[in-house]
């Protein structure tokens, strides 16, 4: 009956749709690789190395996920094979052109061995009979063929042939007829079965054995290849043969190199022959393995190479299974169900005993006992057991699994032993290997059912320990893997066990699961924890809040450490079961963690419990902590005293404040008064007073005596209460005296300390908390020393600290207020350089109560700390960047709260404003222009970033200011005031803009000169202000010129990346259109142009001179306009940094290059502009690459058929006789090449060759005498003025004059500058 054309086109439709859902979810590349196998199959097993590599390529991307492979494995192996084969019986073994069309195709098939195993690719090799004396002729001539070369990059394909042919005939031995009946070669030389193997076998056992002793992959499958080989039923002679020659080589092992690649293989051979052999083959050669075995563990070289640690293990478990039968054993806990679905009912028979569903008969428990174990299996389990002690995860890991199997044969009372041994590693004398190997053996007998519920009582502690297992060693600890195993045994535990037998055990589980899943310090273990946790969740049953934490504590949640303490685990501590435990995780393990980082996020996290039970913390944790702030352990006494600060916040934050003002307190005494709020009490205090004005005598009386009832009643019944907060405030308030009582701030966990102690002064300055007189000055004291401290961080810490201080403890009328600031502002100007970056600091978190009486004084001593000072012992980069970040921080206080301080009539109307447009923007100016170096660098940028930082904040309040009419107030006052307008004003009184068009060009001109410059950071933050400035609309900056352009080569883009500079030079170069800011933007290019950086150098330069380029839109008119801007503003810079060495030598470099270039051509008076700064700059000078690139440029110069080339000449033969060897060379280089492009136009033709003569013969660099005498007879056959190089005259300093001016920086100083930066 013919099918349904529907039918089938259906079933099509159906196939072709799920090759693309294959296509799409397992090999992409399929497509690709699929036309690659086809050009094989069609060329006949031809092809070229790049498809090879591309092949190859594709598939080793799927390394970690080979599954992925396995449904196009038959579609890409099959015919791969199937050439192989036919090449082979077409061409013949021996060939080697057969040789040649195999390798590439062996490179295929041994990728996807690589990526997807042996065993799922050897399933589609042929194994016909007649195929294996072809694979081993094959074998014979890849063995004998070696290779050109054994150090190219790219493989040969000679080991991947050997390793695909060696899979092959692992598959081809296991013909069910005796290989002696398939050798051809026996057909014409009659063989004797008795008198040995067959020539055939010979050859595999031969190959195999030399195989054994390889470095590389071969190795295994020649021991794969043995094993198979070996324990065929017609091969007991060769078997026996190889033991002995395994004993003779186990027993006559050295300690040479060499010998350890045949030890591997043959302890890998061993196994692999144990794992598949019969039990009455290998019984006999137990004893004989095991000698050699006990040897080589206790060997030295056994000690050093952890992979022959782990064959040896892997051969002992297997020597121990031949010894014990192998049989099933009724005492094994097996779960009903193996249906995860299934495991989800709760309805479980409550008949079943404790050993699982398995019920266990007394006959066979007796015949268990009365099994008869060999000697030797003790003596295994013995080593099985040291090897759970190995320093190696690999041996360790390897005993355990034997361990799980060897167990699993022996008997109830045995594997109670083998269980308390294994236990014993958990002691505390064991390390942490043990530890590790410990909870493998346990995971192990538990996924195999050998733990059974009535010895989880014993295990359950050990595990718990082991969860939180971590051993300090030096500056580190050791515990994260031991912690990873038992969550693994967690893990097991939930697979192995129904729901009935493990509900006591979650309840002590599960608590420490999350601790570790949130709070642990490694990702790896809070994966491993949460992922333990999922188990136990999905198979056994409900538990509380079970899915809806495993929903919180996901793979991807739990990867960031801030966020599994400060999300995750607020989560889950929202349920009460998990509060506490957490609570007691962080202050029994991480309060103390030898981690600083982990410690202050732990302190952190306590704070962020504590809204759930605030009083658990008020009573119990901050009593708990308080005594370990003075603990002799610095990482105790450091976290505890960072919890209490955090906690203290915490509590305020809650409304459970410690103080007891405002505090509602729980039902205390019976008396329904404890419930009463201080608040309520009040407010009824004060309605009765209303009341008592107009109320008779007695009543009123009446109404008193009940008010002074009221209160008392309220103050018995919160006494005790009101008793414990006030000792409690005094201990918390106290730990700060006592800390420096008992002089913790000492030693190498003094500045520690520090730190936490600023903290806690700010979250007790935050809570309100009420201190005595005695302990305000105490802490004010201790914040004044971490201001003077060195320490940056201290410093920070500290001025966070006091800017709370201030506003909670310290009247802005009372004395210590104005103390307070004299004190700062003399400190500025003190000879102790973290003195002054503390005062900086302090002074910049003032609040404006206190600024605001003295705002001129603090802005008057501020600007000068912006600046560099003069004493070169003085100078220090962080006070002038706190001083900076101070000047504008106090600016932003006083004009911040929308007031102006008008505080004497006109004088105080007209100063704040005028004063921040005026002295600080030119102080904010002079900033912009440090460049400080000392011996870590370029310093000067980070006052130059913080400067303009401070100019942006600043231009914005003057903005606002305008904006709101604050600069017009001063005619306000002066129209009401018309006395003193003559004589306070004078022409203030004319309408003149806060931020006016000045101000604009130069913010914006120094600002774009920072945006050029060589530091990547500067530019960056220099390209954002920018950005921030045009594109403001709250408020708007007025007046800044050519605003249209400027936003046109300045988009309002996020993705600029400012710093590149690709990005950054060729937006900014069109600034030199502009003469109001082309000046300043080039002196910060030619830093870029003319500095050492290569890229920096070549992206600047590009940028430059493209600009330069006439394009089709520009005309020779605006061509040659370019072309005057650049130079009178390179006339420009080099007038205004003469002698400035920073930006002269760059600048002479960039100009240089451009006449090199052959650019300035057409120019009047540049070059002669340039001869002249040259004659000021290289006068006495030592800086050899500015007298280099001088020597150039007078080169380029005279080479110019100019009127002006004489006279520069002129000046270049002058440095013939400079006193410097090198630069008189360099001048003769210079003069010898100049005569020969443009001689003729020098001199006369008949002299032109006496000049070359005296240039070319003259030895330059040896004494000066005769290099005077030689420039004189070239000066008087060129005609040239005697014009020499002035030297200057050196000054005679003495010795203590010279010591008194080094600078400690002096020498790295040098060096830097004279290299450019």
């Amino acid at each position: 009956m013919a099918e349904d054309p529907q039918i089938v086109a259906e079933e099509d439709d159906e196939h072709e749709s799920k090759e693309i859902v294959v296509r799409k979810y397992f090999l992409q590349e399929w497509i690709v690789l699929k036309s690659i196998i086809d050009d094989i199959i069609e060329n006949g097993g031809s092809t070229d190395p790049a498809s090879i590599n591309k092949a190859r390529s594709i598939m080793d991307k799927y390394q970690e996920q080979g599954q992925l492979l396995e449904p196009y494995l038959e579609r890409i192996v099959s015919p791969l094979m199937h050439i192989i084969r036919l090449k082979t019986l077409d061409l013949g073994a021996a060939s080697d052109q057969n040789l040649e069309l195999v390798k590439p195709l062996c490179i295929i098939l041994y990728t996807l061995v690589n990526v997807c195993g042996y065993k799922a690719v050897t399933k589609f090799f042929p194994h016909q009979v007649s195929d294996l004396e072809l694979a081993v002729s094959l074998l014979e001539k890849c063995h004998h063929d070696t290779a050109a070369t054994s150090l190219r990059q790219e493989s040969t394909g000679e080991m991947e042939t050997k390793c695909i042919i060696l899979l092959w005939l692992s598959i081809l031995v296991l013909i069910p007829f005796d290989i002696s009946s398939v050798d051809t070669s026996l057909a014409e030389c009659p063989h004797n079965g008795d008198l040995g193997p067959s020539p055939l076998v010979q050859k595999m056992f031969g190959f195999s054995k030399d195989y054994l002793s390889n470095a590389g992959p071969m190795r295994k499958i020649a021991g794969l290849l043995l094993s198979r080989l070996l324990t065929r039923p017609d091969m007991p002679k060769i078997f026996n043969s190889f033991i002995q020659w395994t004993d003779e080589v186990l027993s006559s092992f050295s300690d040479d190199v060499a010998d350890i690649f045949i030890l591997l293989g043959i302890l890998e051979a061993l196994a692999a022959i144990f794992k598949v052999g019969s039990k009455k083959l290998l019984l006999d050669t137990v004893p004989i393995i095991w000698k050699n075995i006990s040897i080589l563990v206790k060997s030295s070289i056994g000690a050093r190479s952890s992979l022959l640690r782990k064959f040896l293990m892997k051969l002992t478990q297997r020597l121990g299974l031949a010894c014990l039968p192998h049989r099933a054993i009724s005492r094994r806990y097996v779960g009903r169900h193996s249906s995860l679905g299934k495991n989800l009912s709760l309805n479980v028979d409550d008949e079943r005993d404790s050993y699982g569903s398995a019920q266990v008969k007394k006959d066979e428990c007796i015949e268990e006992e009365e099994m008869d174990v060999p000697e030797v299996v003790e003596e295994i389990i013995e080593q099985l057991l040291t090897g759970l002690r190995d320093t190696d995860t690999v041996v360790r890991w390897s005993a355990a699994k034997g361990i799980g199997r060897i167990t699993g044969r022996l008997t109830a009372a045995l594997s109670d032993e083998v269980l308390s041994s294994i236990l014993e590693l958990f002691s505390p004398g064991e390390g942490d290997g043990s530890w590790h190997g410990g909870c493998l053996a346990l995971a192990e007998l538990a996924r195999r059912g050998l733990l059974l519920p009535v010895s989880l009582p014993r295990v359950v502690p050990v595990i718990v320990k082991a969860l939180h297992y971590d051993v300090r060693r030096g500056p580190h600890s050791v515990g994260s893997h031991v912690r990873d195993a038992a969550a693994y045994v967690c893990w097991a535990f939930g697979r192995a066990y129904y729901h009935a037998d493990m509900k006591s055990i979650l309840e002590q589980l599960a608590p420490h699961l999350l601790t570790v899943a949130c709070y642990d310090r490694e990702v790896n273990c809070r994966r491993a924890a949460a992922a333990a946790f999922q188990e136990n969740v999905g198979r056994q049953g409900s538990f509380p809040h079970g899915i809806d934490i495993v929903n919180a504590a996901d793979y991807f949640s739990l990867s960031s450490r801030v966020n599994s303490y400060l999300q995750v685990a607020v989560f889950i501590a929202q349920y009460t079961e998990y509060l506490h435990v957490f609570v007691d995780e962080l202050l029994t393990y991480k309060i103390c963690h030898w981690d600083k980082g982990l410690r202050e996020l732990a302190a952190a996290a306590l704070s962020a419990l504590v809204k759930y039970e605030p009083g658990y913390f008020c009573d119990f944790v901050l009593d708990k902590l308080i005594p370990c702030t003075l603990s002799l352990d610095l990482n105790m006494r450091h976290g505890a005293t960072l919890a209490v600060a955090e906690i203290v916040l915490a509590l305020h934050q809650c409304g459970a404040m410690l103080s007891i003002g405002t505090s509602k307190f729980a039902c205390i005494s019976p008396c329904a008064w404890g419930t009463v709020s201080c608040d309520q009490v009040l407010a009824f205090v004060s309605q009765c007073a209303c009341l008592s004005m107009s109320l008779p005598q007695g009543t009123f009386m009446y109404l008193c005596i009940l008010m002074v009832v009221c209160v008392l009643m309220y103050a018995l019944a919160n006494l005790p209460h009101i008793l414990g907060l006030t000792e409690k405030q005094n201990r918390i308030s106290g730990i700060v005296p006592a800390i420096e009582k008992a002089r913790l701030y000492r030693g190498k966990g003094g500045e520690i300390m520090r730190s936490c102690v600023s903290r806690l002064i700010e979250c007790t300055s935050l809570s309100n908390a009420s201190l005595p007189e005695k302990t305000k000055r105490t802490l004010l004291e201790t914040l004044n020393e971490n201001l003077k401290h060195p320490n940056a961080q201290i410093q920070g810490s500290a001025a966070q600290a006091l800017k709370y201080f201030i506003k909670a403890y310290i009247s802005m009328s009372d004395k210590l207020g104005q103390d307070l600031m004299s004190k700062y502002l003399a400190l500025l100007d003190d000879p102790n350089m973290a003195a002054r970056r503390g005062a900086a600091l302090a002074i910049s978190v003032f609040p404006y109560e206190l600024l605001v009486r003295n705002w001129a004084v603090v802005l008057d001593k501020l600007c000068p700390s912006c600046m560099i000072q003069e004493n070169p012992d003085d100078r220090d980069a962080e006070a002038c960047v706190n001083a900076v970040r101070g000047l504008v921080s106090v600016c932003e206080t006083l004009t911040g709260t929308g007031r102006s301080p008008v505080l004497d009539g006109i004088e105080g109307a007209k100063s704040l404003d005028r004063f921040i447009k005026n002295q600080v923007f030119d102080t904010l100016f002079k900033a912009l222009d440090d460049y400080s170096v000392d011996n870590r660098g370029d310093v000067g940028s980070w006052v130059r970033e913080a400067a303009m930082e401070g100019l942006e904040k600043c231009t914005y309040i003057l903005c606002e200011m305008q904006s709101m009419g604050v600069g017009s107030l001063i005619a306000d006052v002066a129209e009401s005031t018309p006395a003193l307008c003559d004589s306070s004003l004078g022409s203030n009184n004319e309408d003149h803009p806060l931020f006016d068009a000045n101000i604009a060009t130069m913010l914006i001109g120094g600002i774009v000169k920072q945006a050029v410059e060589k530091i990547d950071k500067i530019r960056e933050t220099a390209g954002k202000i920018l950005q921030r400035i045009l594109y403001s609309k709250e408020p708007f900056v007025p007046c800044i010129v050519h605003r249209d352009k400027l936003e046109a080569i300045i988009p309002n883009s996020e993705n600029l990346n400012w710093g590149a500079p690709n990005v950054s030079y060729p937006r900014m170069v069109h600034l030199l259109q502009f003469p109001c800011y082309s000046k300043a933007f080039l002196s910060g290019l030619v830093i870029s142009v003319g500095g050492l950086a290569d890229s920096l150098r070549k992206a600047s330069l590009a940028a430059l001179l493209e600009y330069l380029e006439v394009s089709e839109l520009d005309n020779c008119e605006r061509k040659i306009e370019k072309d005057h801007m650049l130079c009178n503003d390179l006339l420009w810079v080099l007038q205004q940094y003469r002698k400035c060495d920073r930006v002269i030598i760059p600048t002479l470099k960039t100009i240089e290059i451009l006449l090199n270039k052959m650019s300035f051509l057409q120019v009047e008076g540049f070059l002669a502009g340039v001869l002249d700064s040259l004659a000021v700059e290289l006068k006495g000078t030592k800086d050899f690459t500015k007298l280099y690139t001088g020597i150039s440029i007078l080169g380029c110069i005279a080479s110019l058929e100019d009127s002006i080339n004489s006279h520069a000449f002129s000046q270049l033969a002058s440095f013939l006789v400079h006193r410097y060897p090198k630069i008189r060379k360099a001048c003769a280089d210079q003069v010898y090449l100049l005569l020969l492009q443009n001689g003729s136009q020098m001199m006369e033709e008949d002299k032109l060759d006496e000049a070359l003569t005296i240039i070319l013969e003259t030895c330059w660099e040896g004494g000066l005498e005769e290099a005077k005498l030689q420039r004189l007879r070239f000066s008087e056959i060129a005609h040239l003025q005697d014009q020499t190089v002035e030297v200057e005259p050196r000054k005679k300093v003495d010795k203590a004059e010279k010591m008194a001016m080094l600078d400690e920086n002096e020498s790295y100083s040098s060096l830097v500058g004279s290299t450019g930066f």
